[in-house]
């Protein structure tokens, strides 16, 4: 697996995946599924505060999934929200997929946190954040809203500590 960034080139291939997966996703995650939406869901990833990783095969290139990292708060906190999507199921690329994503987060943006937020539905979402060291850390009634409703999410979360690594601190960490 490899990881790269989303790109407005991206457009053609990325919404032929979310049409394809319509019933992967529903209803978990609401993706872009048309060329202004696409459009606009690039335009929030390029901010300094988003990251948004395309996770490929390396061998072919082709997109097998996405992960986002939102909201990332520096100073004391050094914390940012996961969420991802599979384009294909089944096979371990996420697992594998999304811990490159933290490995990521960890050591290339200095990160200490990284939270999840999971509908309690949501048991491939669930099984993947245990398998990669996430603790459970607690449940929130209408949380986020998603596909036209306020959902309960349960909350997740891994620290590099966790992972066993040591990434040099982020410039923006106090030192006191």
């Amino acid at each position: 697996m490899v990881l790269r960034p989303l790109a407005r080139d991206d457009e053609d291939e990325f919404l032929r995946l979310v049409a394809a997966n319509t019933e992967l996703h529903h209803p978990w995650v609401s993706l872009p599924a048309t060329p202004e939406a696409f459009r606009d869901y690039v335009a929030r990833y390029e901010k300094p505060d988003e990251e948004s990783l395309l996770i490929c095969l390396r061998e072919t290139g082709e997109i097998v999934g996405l992960a986002n990292i939102s909201s990332i708060v520096r100073g004391r906190f050094q914390n940012g929200s996961l969420s991802y999507a599979a384009f294909t199921s089944g096979r371990g690329y996420m697992t594998e997929g999304v811990g490159l994503v933290l490995r990521y987060a960890f050591e290339k943006l200095r990160l200490h946190r990284i939270d999840a937020q999971i509908q309690p539905g949501n048991r491939a979402s669930l099984r993947l954040v245990e398998r990669l060291g996430f603790r459970k850390e607690g449940y929130s009634p209408e949380l986020l809203y998603i596909d036209g409703a306020w959902r309960d999410h349960e909350r997740w979360a891994v620290t590099a500590g966790m992972l066993g690594v040591e990434a040099k601190p982020h410039p923006t960490l106090p030192a006191h």
